[in-house]
Order: structure tokens, then sequence, then C-alpha cells
């Protein structure tokens, strides 16, 4: 089974593609998508779309992993940025006929790290130890994103 993890942001989007279930997994890809913030909001959104629509049409996951929406009270643009990026991912999930499935960050980050409030080091560091990385995987959104995917083959294995 082929995983794509998607940490959705307008200026830095995370992905991370894994093959396999459970404890046999692979990585596959994983990158980002950066948008140039002196750009128009729809260049910015149009960009993101053509760079996934690229990466799912190359790769062709089966089932696309996206970080369930959260924004702190004290930062509520936070959120509406994220909702454009997310929209953006949704659509190309439905465009490519993908399945898609959303984690809170919390259960994602227990599933990896074993502990629902880990840092984002913590999270770099494992997945580099999964996958015998050399370096630690950045930025941060690229192991958000292998997170993800990895979290939802853990949580799918039979």
């Amino acid at each position: 089974m082929r995983i794509l993890g998607i940490d959705p942001g307008l200026h830095t989007t995370g992905y991370g593609l894994v093959e396999g279930r459970g404890l046999k997994i692979m990585l596959v890809e994983a990158g980002y998508i950066r948008t140039n913030p002196k750009d128009a909001l729809t260049s910015r959104l149009a960009h993101l779309h053509k760079a996934l629509d690229a990466i799912i049409g190359k790769f062709k996951p089966e089932v696309l992993v996206l970080e369930k929406l959260y924004a702190h009270w004290k930062h509520p643009t936070t959120a509406y940025v994220l909702g454009h990026a997310r929209g953006i991912i949704c659509l190309s999930a439905k465009e490519h006929n993908v399945e898609m499935v959303e984690y809170a960050a919390t259960r994602i980050k227990k599933a990896i790290v074993g502990k629902g409030h880990a840092s984002k080091m913590q999270i770099q560091r494992m997945i580099q130890s999964i996958f015998s990385l050399k370096a630690l995987p950045e930025p941060a959104d690229v192991a958000d994103a292998l997170a993800l995917a990895i979290g939802h083959s853990y949580m799918i294995r039979k």
C-alpha cells in the first residue's frame, strides 16, 4: 500500500510517501513544496495544486493522510491560512480519486513516539531512526508528513 502523508502549509507543505503496512514500510519519496510569500494568494494556491497534482500523478498513492485542523484561539489567522492549503489538498485527492483520511496530531505523535505531545525534534529523530537516515529530515514539515503516513500504516495493519 502506498500512503502519502501531507503536512499542509501555505508557505511550506511537507509530503512523505511510504509503501507497506505496519512495521514493514519503506520510504519512497519525501520533500516539500514552497510558495513565495510575495505572490498573490491565488498564485500560491495554484502553485501548491500543480505541485500536488504532479506528486500524486507520479506516485499514485492509495491513500492520502492529512492532519486534522487545530488552531489555537490566540492565532485564528493560522486556521484561516491552513484552511486554504487544506482545501487544495482535499481537492487534489478528490481529482485523483485518492482516499483521504485525517488524524489528530496527538494521535499521530502517540503512534510514532509514544506520547501525544512529542516535540518536533522528537518526531524528526524518530523518523530518522525508522528509516536509518544519515541526517534529520528537514524541514520539520517533511518529518511531520512522514509521521502521518507511518502513523496511518501502523493504525491499519492487520
